[in-house]
């Protein structure tokens, strides 16, 4: 049976079991993720996700190691997706965890363990769907403001109460406020409107994901002269507003068909992944 996933540097096949009971990530959720994009059988945009995961040990005070550098990571990475025969679009998910066997809240040790998945995508280009998604706001409750809030982790109860609620109404996604009642993204999305040409989006201290699509999305949108401002959005913007763009490192840009009443168009979405695709080539090739 082919092995298609690493588990802290070993291949082991997904059907069989390797963690234990006292896994921390499984037990506590004390872990970190990074879910990565493959295109013609490269990591895209990787720089960006590595630095997060770091910036994310340290803030939840998981060692790093010496050997915990990119270029061991994008061979460990290269080597699964070789391994699975993952030659063009596809997904990969790098997940650390804290070690430790004792079932407390406090470890003995801060050393992190390591899994990382491969699985291959049908389209090796980001494609935006024609129909768009439904959305409304998820009430029940509100993200806290702190110093984890743009970290994605292996704790997403959150998020995991929000997607099961929107698709109990029917919606494609719900999105979430924080304790200020602003809206700062979806379930597994940051966040854009667009009002005459331009782009708005939450700025990281209003409690969003620090999403490496969104500053990808910025930077492309502000070398092609669109401009973009980080500012809070309320519900209120959400019915004058153009267009609302969702955008995460997997799917690249998804375009949201309807808030309540309001139907939506889906242009400057059109004109993003026109641009995502060109970097993605442009970055792969070269």
């Amino acid at each position: 049976m082919s092995a298609d996933l690493l588990y802290n540097g070993e291949f082991f096949p997904t059907d069989q079991p390797i963690l234990s009971i006292h896994n921390r990530s499984f037990r506590y959720g004390d872990g970190l993720f990074e879910s990565i994009r493959v295109v013609n059988g490269e990591v895209y945009n990787f720089e960006a996700h590595f630095s997060r995961l770091l910036e994310g040990m340290k803030v939840f005070r998981i060692d790093i190691p010496d050997f915990f550098t990119l270029d061991y990571f994008e061979n460990q990475i290269k080597s699964l997706l070789q391994h699975n025969g993952i030659h063009h679009g596809g997904r990969v998910k790098l997940t650390i965890y804290r070690k430790g066997e004792v079932a407390s809240y406090y470890s003995e040790t801060n050393e992190p363990g390591f899994i990382i998945e491969a699985e291959q995508f049908p389209s090796n280009d980001f494609v935006l769907s024609p129909e768009g998604i439904d959305v409304d706001l998820f009430n029940d409750v509100t993200k806290p403001l702190n110093k984890y809030a743009s970290f994605k982790t292996t704790n997403a109860f959150f998020y995991v109460a929000a997607i099961h609620a929107a698709k109990e109404k029917g919606l494609g996604d719900h999105l979430l406020i924080n304790d200020k009642m602003n809206i700062i993204e979806s379930t597994n999305s940051n966040f854009f409107i667009v009002s005459n040409g331009v782009l708005y989006t939450p700025p990281l201290s209003s409690g969003c994901v620090g999403g490496t699509m969104r500053m990808k999305v910025i930077n492309l949108a502000l070398s092609n002269n669109i401009k973009v401002y980080e500012s809070s959005i309320t519900a209120g913007h959400l019915l004058s507003c153009d267009e609302i763009i969702l955008t995460n490192a997997i799917q690249g840009i998804k375009w949201v068909r309807s808030y309540k009443t309001k139907r939506f168009f889906h242009k400057m979405a059109d004109q993003l992944v026109q641009l995502l695709n060109q970097d993605t080539k442009s970055v792969i090739q070269s």
